[in-house]
């Protein structure tokens, strides 16, 4: 998600997103890649595409039913170390927790945890994107930036370590190649990394297309969940939808003790993003072929349809 050129103004209503209710934020908790700094200052750094929004944002992304966002990706730092003091400034006042950047290491690999039905729940951001944000903008022992996943070290015990005192571990990662409809060969050896690890939940985007999905051991996996709020509103870039997975709760207060997996079920609510940059469930004959489509992106994923 982000608010760039149209979608500006959604950024300054508070009340811009509220539709969006009763489909992202309908679900106990709801989680988006927020792919934009939070700024109105600094300075571009040198890239085809920057990126940036008003902490009003993160007010309404919270009436929209959000209830956590990860900023560990590839526009984060778009406007340069002036831009990532605002966003981390907005993150401690921030309406909803923000997980994958901080002001060191530390912060940028620390979850954030949420409750829902009784269950502790474990949510991390990280970025596996080689480009220059990974490079000179990922978080360290006394620097800022995102939480990079490359090497996958910091994370991988960053989830052991949460697995062993939350009920439920969910990884939203940055990871994959632009426009592709099949992970490669380092996302796949990092889900099955971090399903070791103990996550239930493995899932992210960076492709801006809708990838495949399904169970890979424990965990459930997706590969790609394309764009959503957004300012391309022409197909493929506008197939998107919300991912809402069933997680058991007996399953998962003893799940890291046994080999069921605490997720029991997924749905996919396909949507194609408007004109206006805002996305929506489409006409019935629209709905049916998307879910088609989503069905058919498991065939390239290498995981199962059913836990």
């Amino acid at each position: 998600m982000h608010f760039e050129d149209y979608l500006r103004p959604v950024a300054r209503d508070p009340h811009g997103l509220d539709e969006l209710r009763s489909t992202l934020g309908a679900a106990d908790l709801s989680m988006v890649n927020l792919e934009t700094a939070i700024t109105e200052r600094g300075r571009k750094i040198g890239k085809e595409f920057h990126f940036r929004a008003p902490a009003t944002a993160l007010d309404t992304l919270a009436n929209a039913g959000v209830d956590a966002v990860s900023m560990a990706n590839n526009h984060g730092a778009d406007y340069g170390a002036e831009g990532l003091r605002d966003t981390l400034a907005a993150k401690r006042t921030s309406p909803l927790p923000i997980v994958g950047i901080g002001a060191d290491e530390d912060e940028a690999f620390a979850p954030a945890t949420l409750t829902a039905k009784g269950l502790r729940v474990a949510v991390f951001g990280a970025s596996q994107v080689f480009e220059m944000t990974l490079a000179n903008w990922s978080a360290d022992a006394d620097s800022p930036g995102i939480a990079s996943a490359a090497p996958l070290g910091r994370l991988r015990t960053a989830v052991q370590r949460a697995a062993s005192s939350h009920d439920l571990v969910v990884v939203f990662l940055h990871w994959g190649l632009d426009y592709q409809k099949c992970p490669d060969s380092l996302s796949a050896q990092t889900a099955q990394a971090l399903e070791a690890a103990g996550a239930d939940v493995i899932v992210g985007g960076h492709s801006h297309r809708v990838n495949g999905a399904g169970w890979l051991g424990r965990s459930y996996v997706a590969y790609g969940l394309g764009n959503f709020v957004w300012w391309r509103s022409r197909e493929p870039d506008s197939r998107t939808g919300v991912l809402t997975l069933d997680v058991d709760v007996d399953a998962a207060r003893g799940t890291r003790r046994g080999a069921d997996s605490a997720v029991t079920d997924a749905t996919w609510t396909p949507m194609l993003i408007g004109t206006d940059g805002i996305p929506r469930v489409p006409a019935a004959s629209d709905t049916q072929r998307l879910h088609a489509l989503w069905g058919q992106s498991r065939a390239c994923a290498g995981l199962a349809a059913r836990p």
